[in-house]
C-alpha cells in the first residue's frame, strides 16, 4: 500500500508524456483501403493439429483402473 503512495507523490509534479506521433506506414494504409472497398476477410477456422491431440492423449500413463476397464 504504501509504494502506491509514493508513486502518486513522485508523479504528482510531472506533467503526463506527450503523444507519440503515428507514423506513415505503406501496409497499415494499403490495409485499411481494402478493408474500406471489399470489407473485412472472413474469419479463418484453424485446422486441430493431429500430433499435439495424440501428444495430450499421452500425457499422463494410464491408471490401474483404465487398464482394467480396457481388458
Amino acid at each position: 500500500m504504501r509504494r502506491n503512495c509514493e508513486a502518486v507523490e513522485l508523479n504528482s509534479g510531472q506533467m503526463p508524456k506527450k503523444a507519440k506521433k503515428k507514423v506513415f506506414r505503406a501496409i497499415k494504409a494499403v490495409k485499411a483501403l481494402a478493408r474500406e472497398r471489399i470489407g473485412t476477410p472472413p474469419t479463418v477456422r484453424v485446422a486441430p493439429d493431429s500430433k499435439k491431440e495424440r501428444r495430450r492423449k499421452e500425457k499422463y500413463k494410464p491408471t490401474l483402473g483404465q487398464l482394467i476397464q480396457d481388458e
